[in-house]
């Protein structure tokens, strides 16, 4: 079902402006489009509250947003001039990104975007640009899959209701299946300033991954990733599938990742990572052994759900330590082939489910860190990284493990802000127990019968 116009017509334009809050949920209000000039000039009043809030939208009473600040309003602004459509939307609709100020109009430290906008700003002042590029993976379902909350493999379009039960990694021929959809997603992607480039099947059924061109301006590169989710789950709806980039849905098949790929310009737009050799720069080097250093302390950013953790189990093929090599897929940083000039490096670690804006700004939080100590990595690794023994760096692969290491850390307060250290950990800390409250089905399939 190709996405059409025809039953907007002669309806009212409403327009969705939204921040994200800490886990990359949307948080905003619909309006009508003709308060746009409105917007513009006084942006749109919301909680700072909402920001912190955790993973249901709860208030989290510990974080110092709510009691403390008389619950008062923060000021969200558009991020851009003009809206963009939302095409897969039954009535005529724009959307718009919005950041939260402060209401004296300072940046709200909290706000995922202005997290991002702060590390951009640390570059800047060195006279440095990061260029980045996002690569998301995604599970399409079968559209019963959201209302019985279980994840079922899609019947392939003119499939006679065969459905997607193996893996076929980088098959074209499942592609095929979903022509129409993908179609739309980059009808979709082009309408709204999104750079798709290529698109892969994956080894789960139904699993894809789209790449997004690489933008010297990291808040681009966040905002284009934000879009895009909110697209894949729209067009997914209209076309009758469901789509999702929880970090591991299947036990049994492969997690959704979410690599970046980052390399740094110069004022004069020379790549600092380049030395003209294949190893590359001193810099290169030192940014890797800043992400190495600082990354068992910013797990919780890339993998910040009690699910995300199933994507680092054995086996998995999900770094579970902090690794580096040249052209190595099994390392959690891979300097890839290319010719000298696009000399980078890509960040393996996080999942789909995470934050994009706080990913990317805990990836550059590491780098500066490893640049302005100028530290020197381990020898690079050559084959296997999984079966490394005694890692330096190994990472959290439990959820209270990885809120504990990042609550702690002195160097990401010192980079991403004590508030937003605060306010993350704590609506962590929330979730943790609201979760721990609850008793799974294996726990009553186990022991009901037997104790």
């Amino acid at each position: 079902m190709r996405m059409t116009t025809d039953k907007k017509q002669g309806k009212s334009r409403e327009l969705d402006l939204f921040i994200t809050d800490l886990n990359g949920n949307l948080r905003g209000k619909r309006l009508p489009a003709s308060g746009l000039k409105k917007i513009r000039k006084e942006g749109l009043k919301l909680p700072l509250s909402v920001v912190g809030f955790d993973f249901w939208g709860a208030d989290v009473l510990d974080n110092g947003l709510v009691f403390e600040t008389g619950d008062s309003d923060g000021v969200c602004m558009p991020v851009s001039q003009e809206p963009i459509p939302v095409p897969w939307s039954e009535a005529p609709r724009d959307q718009m990104l919005a950041m939260m100020f402060n209401p004296d109009g300072t940046p709200f430290g909290a706000d995922p975007r202005q997290v991002l906008n702060r590390m951009v700003d640390r570059f800047s002042a060195k006279g440095l640009t990061p260029v980045l590029a996002t690569e998301l993976e995604f599970y399409l379902m079968d559209a019963e899959s959201e209302s019985v909350q279980r994840p079922i493999p899609p019947a392939l379009a003119d499939g006679k209701g065969r459905r997607l039960a193996n893996a076929e990694g980088y098959s074209v021929e499942e592609m095929d299946g979903f022509e129409a959809f993908f179609a739309d997603i980059r009808e979709a992607c082009q309408g709204q300033g999104i750079g798709a480039d290529t698109i892969i099947a994956e080894m789960g059924p139904g699993q894809f991954e789209v790449n997004l061109n690489h933008v010297a301006d990291p808040l681009n590169a966040g905002d284009q990733a934000i879009l895009f989710k909110r697209l894949v789950r729209g067009v997914s709806r209209r076309h009758g599938y469901a789509a999702t980039f929880m970090a591991k849905p299947y036990v049994e098949e492969s997690g959704n990742g979410f690599h970046t790929h980052f390399s740094l310009l110069d004022r004069d737009g020379n790549n600092v990572f380049d030395d003209g050799t294949e190893q590359g720069s001193d810099l290169l080097r030192h940014a890797i052994a800043g992400m190495m250093q600082l990354m068992p302390e910013s797990m919780l950013v890339f993998a910040p759900h009690l699910n995300s953790y199933r994507r680092f189990m054995p086996g998995a093929h999900a770094p579970t330590h902090a690794s580096w090599g040249y052209e190595n897929r099994t390392v959690a940083l891979r300097v890839p082939e290319s010719p000298n000039l696009a000399r980078r490096i890509e960040h393996r670690v996080a999942g789909a489910d995470a934050n994009p804006y706080l990913v990317l700004a805990s990836i550059l939080a590491g780098a500066l860190h490893g640049m302005e100590n100028a530290l020197e990595p381990d020898a690079p690794v050559e084959g296997d990284a999984y079966a490394e023994e005694s890692p330096r760096y190994p990472l959290p692969c439990e959820w209270q493990d990885a809120i504990a290491r990042f609550e702690q850390s002195e160097i990401l307060r010192e980079y991403l802000g004590e508030e937003f250290v605060r306010v993350y950990a704590q609506a962590k800390r929330q979730e943790r127990r609201r979760l721990n409250e609850r008793i799974s089905d294996v726990e009553y399939e186990a022991y009901l019968g037997l104790l």
